[in-house]
């Protein structure tokens, strides 16, 4: 067998199980959002059967990953009976596409047939060999970073010694959730990121608003001061007029007054000559 397709063959039934789980939930919660929530109105709903059939694939399955998915997740073996996959999407199809199903035992009898005989044979010619496996060579392998080594064991398959040897190529499951995990926490901080981003273009955008809200109010008050500084100029030269035209005529006024008293003293020695000739006749 090619070693590539050995491996890409197991890593699609590895997730074929984990795809045909996941839409098992989907099928079951749209059913269960339909139903009634009392117990004796569930009996006569037209999707009793639905239901009752859903919960046994959930008990199928529930079965297959505890047969299967511990050897699976220690990176043993991988999902091996692929028809069981292709029978449980069946049963889902024609649930979901049949709006009165047959009853449970009848839709689900080859789905248990071929189950049981795949955990049967699983559990009584595989197991055996994984659980040899376990505690020796193979942890000791994965531990030192080297590829197991496995013994040719009589009543196994070529195939399925062939998978036991790359097996440890084969992702895990736990790495597979861990790395969903990842991803759902990484979309959740990427929208975050968005949100806050959208908010800081809010917050820029207010803010050059008010910037420019800013600029107007500056430019008119320039505007204002501008005309201020022109009526204060108007202002300081009528001030100036009015103080020029005050000191002429206190000039004016001055010159008045000082000519009126040189008259007056160039009149009283005109009469003093007068005033001593008529002492002189008194006498």
């Amino acid at each position: 067998v090619c070693k590539r397709m050995d491996l890409v063959c197991q890593r699609m039934l590895n997730q074929g199980f984990l795809k045909v789980e996941r839409y098992h939930n989907l099928c079951q919660k749209q059913v269960k959002a339909q139903l009634p929530r009392r117990e004796s109105e569930r009996r006569n709903h037209s999707l009793a059967r639905h239901a009752d059939i859903l919960a046994a694939v959930e008990t199928r399955l529930s079965l297959l990953n505890m047969t299967f998915m511990k050897y699976v997740d220690s990176n043993l073996c991988c999902f091996i009976p692929g028809k069981v996959i292709d029978e449980i999407y069946r049963v889902l199809r024609y649930v979901n596409s049949t709006r009165a199903p047959q009853r449970a035992h009848e839709v689900l009898q080859e789905l248990r047939d071929i189950s049981s005989m795949a955990m049967e044979y699983f559990d009584e010619k595989i197991v055996p060999v994984l659980k040899r496996k376990i505690p020796g060579s193979d942890v000791s392998g994965r531990l030192l970073g080297t590829a197991p080594v496995f013994s040719e064991v009589p009543g196994t398959s070529a195939a399925l010694t062939t998978m036991q040897l790359f097996s440890k190529q084969n992702p895990l499951r736990q790495d597979i959730t861990k790395l969903q995990q990842q991803v759902k926490t990484n979309g959740t901080g990427l929208t975050a990121l968005k949100r806050e981003i959208s908010e800081l273009r809010i917050k820029v955008q207010e803010q050059q608003k008010q910037l420019q809200d800013q600029d107007q109010k500056l430019l008119e008050q320039t505007q204002i001061i501008g005309e201020q500084n022109a009526r204060l100029a108007e202002l300081e030269r009528k001030l100036r007029e009015v103080m020029e035209s005050t000191v002429g005529n206190s000039s004016g006024s001055g010159s008045n007054e000082q000519s009126s008293g040189k008259r007056r003293k160039a009149v009283e020695p005109t009469d003093c000559p007068r005033k001593s000739k008529r002492l002189r006749n008194r006498k």
